[in-house]
């Protein structure tokens, strides 16, 4: 009956970009103009209002309890639920917005943290009490849902949460022990809890000596910052104090991986799935073969990643590309670096293919502190879209510097909140929340609008190979970075289904085979310092239960359906709208098909590796007549 799939949208697919939080460029707080900060106001006026809200809510809990053995009798007792049980998840997910984001503007307040935990422990005792509510659905013969489905068309707004319900029915639980397993999910966030506030707030980290002199704090968001320094020595000497900090506590950090890993095991055999992927992928109606598919075609294609690394290393003028390269800027004297102000008129630019409703409501969260804007001291790093408030607007985190890098985190989170505009003002709110699946594609679509509007107006060599390498690099991050996350958390959670223990030596090891096979260390492509096996601990993304494989697979799908609107193809534009207004109306395979891209076949991955070939192609000849 609660149901935040996606309603907090994690956008960190370029995290290691838009984590650029660093100590030179944190601004006071209280010195930023408003119309760069969160208007929150919309949301709840005051936190009184918030506390009321919540009081007035929480005496409401109760009421789910008189549907308790009705369900079945009528289809105006099964609506009534339905409708309560809505009304109930939108004001608590109102609530865990506002607290959240509170939160991260300062996550160094424990008052704030303490909102959040307060909703937590809200959705935990509510879907306690709700808990006989999809037991008794599922319960009920398929023909008797068919009836009340004639019978009340009020039902066909919550048709594919019951079509759902019964397709999943040999996975649903009794009435008592989903009402257990309701009550764990404050134990199920401890492992993601522990490691964002570890790593965000009290992970000691290092602070180096750069060749110029400068003393840095390599944070998460000074490390995003320094490891891409033009002086290699400096790289260097940035990559080793990250990571020992990280090595230091290799096994704290496995052990917070292992109890995640548990966690999803626990959730996956209860349900009597296969397995963990199985589990994950089943409330989106995904097939596991997709994510396969996935794993297969990158491992096929990591020639054509090799290409790409080996461009780098020509380009950087290198004999050994080292992994500390990785972030160098390849084209010298070319630092492309953007106010704010002037990032939104690029924006608004690149998108307007997608035509006037969609600038328009672009324009209105750009200009009325829906964004909050710059790094401030304890704020929360990277970026994030957050749709979850139905009946007000989404809100965008950023970490803005002024680099290219920030302009297109800006249009990525952009099209996240696009996505939950149009699907949270078309869609009932029981349909308003789009999938995981295709959460991804909305906000790269926009990614690739931009390039592709920087690329058509800019004509200097060394601008354009800057741009060019932008657009490789994110291909790089999006498609074979995150397929190789996946394929980690793929071979982790099959080692621990199969008993054996993931401490943090082996959660390394196993991180180093993967790491050193995409970048072909053994080939002499990239080399890999053994040090670096340690970066599985930095990522988040493992406390996601198999999120990151759909970065790679919604990259592939926007390329194809980007392609198609560039190309000016009849009904894009129109179809991508329609898409971006479908929320869960269907499930996510469906409604990308709608829109023209089938995610079954190889042919949107191919788009893809095309586009990728392509774009080598015109920086050799860039390179070849200079």
């Amino acid at each position: 009956m609660i149901r935040f799939t996606s309603a907090f949208t994690v956008s960190l697919t370029l995290f290691a970009l838009s984590n650029q939080q660093v100590a030179a460029q944190t601004r006071d707080r209280t010195q930023i103009d408003p119309r760069y900060q969160w208007q929150l106001e919309d949301i709840y006026p005051t936190l009184e209002a918030w506390t009321q809200a919540r009081e007035a809510l929480a005496a409401e809990f109760d009421q789910v309890l008189q549907y308790q053995g009705q369900l079945s009798k009528s289809a105006k007792h099964l609506l009534d639920c339905l409708e309560f049980g809505s009304h109930m998840s939108k004001e608590l997910s109102r609530l865990y917005c506002y607290a959240s984001m509170q939160s991260d503007l300062d996550t160094r307040k424990s008052e704030t943290l303490s909102l959040r935990q307060q909703v937590e422990q809200m959705i935990t005792e509510y879907t306690a009490k709700a808990s006989f509510v999809e037991p008794e659905i599922v319960a009920m013969d398929q023909a008797v849902l068919a009836d009340f489905m004639a019978k009340d068309a009020g039902l066909s707004i919550h048709r594919m949460y019951l079509d759902n319900l019964q397709r999943t029915k040999a996975h649903r639980l009794s009435e008592p022990e989903e009402k257990i397993l309701a009550e764990t999910s404050r134990l199920a966030r401890g492992p993601s809890t522990i490691f964002s506030i570890f790593s965000n707030a009290e992970l000691p980290y290092p602070t180096v000596t750069l060749s110029d002199g400068e003393d840095v704090l390599l944070d998460k968001a000074g490390y995003a910052r320094f490891r891409a320094v033009e002086n290699r020595a400096d790289r260097e000497v940035v990559f080793q104090a990250f990571w020992k900090a990280f090595e230091g506590f290799k096994q704290t950090f496995g052990t917070q991986l292992y109890a995640q890993v548990q966690k999803d095991i626990f959730y996956s055999r209860v349900r009597h799935y296969d397995s963990c992927l199985s589990s994950a992928l089943d409330s989106d109606n995904v097939p596991v073969a997709v994510y396969h598919s996935l794993i297969n075609h990158v491992n096929q294609n990591l020639g054509t990643f090799h290409r790409y690394l080996k461009l780098k290393a020509r380009m950087l003028g290198v004999d050994q590309l080292k992994y500390s390269d990785l972030y160098a800027p390849v084209v010298k004297d070319v630092d492309l670096k953007y106010t704010y102000d002037e990032a939104v008129t690029l924006v608004l630019d690149a998108v307007k293919p997608l035509g006037e409703d969609y600038v328009r409501v672009a324009r209105q969260g750009l200009e009325n502190r829906w964004i909050d804007v710059y790094p401030t001291q304890g704020k929360r790093s990277g970026a994030y879209s957050n749709g979850g408030c139905y009946d007000v607007h989404p809100y965008i985190l950023l970490n803005y510097n002024g680099r290219f890098d920030d302009v297109s985190t800006l249009a990525h989170e952009l099209g996240h909140t696009m996505h939950s505009h149009f699907s949270n003002t078309t869609q009932p709110y029981a349909t308003a929340d789009y999938s995981i699946f295709v959460a991804e594609v909305a906000s790269t679509l926009n990614e690739a609008l931009l390039i592709h509007k920087m690329l058509d107006e800019i004509t200097q060599d060394e601008v354009r190979l800057s741009l060019l390498m932008n657009y490789l690099d994110g291909i790089k991050g999006t498609v074979f970075r995150q397929t190789q996350f996946a394929e980690y958390e793929l071979r982790m959670h099959e080692m621990a289904e199969k008993g054996t223990p993931l401490t943090g030596d082996v959660l390394t090891e196993l991180y180093g085979d993967i790491l050193k096979k995409y970048y072909g260390h053994d080939q002499g492509v990239c080399q890999i310092d053994d040090l670096y096996a340690m970066e599985w601990a930095y990522i988040p993304h493992f406390y996601y239960n198999f999120y990151v494989f759909q970065y790679a697979t919604s990259f592939t799908a926007s390329t194809a359906l980007s392609e198609k609107i560039i190309n000016h193809e009849p009904g894009a534009v129109d179809r991508v709208l329609t898409f971006l207004s479908s929320g869960s109306s269907d499930y996510p395979i469906n409604i990308l098909k709608k829109a023209g891209v089938d995610m079954t076949q190889p042919a949107p991955f191919e788009k893809a590796m095309a586009a990728m070939n392509r774009t080598m192609d015109e920086i050799e000849a860039i390179i070849s007549r200079q």
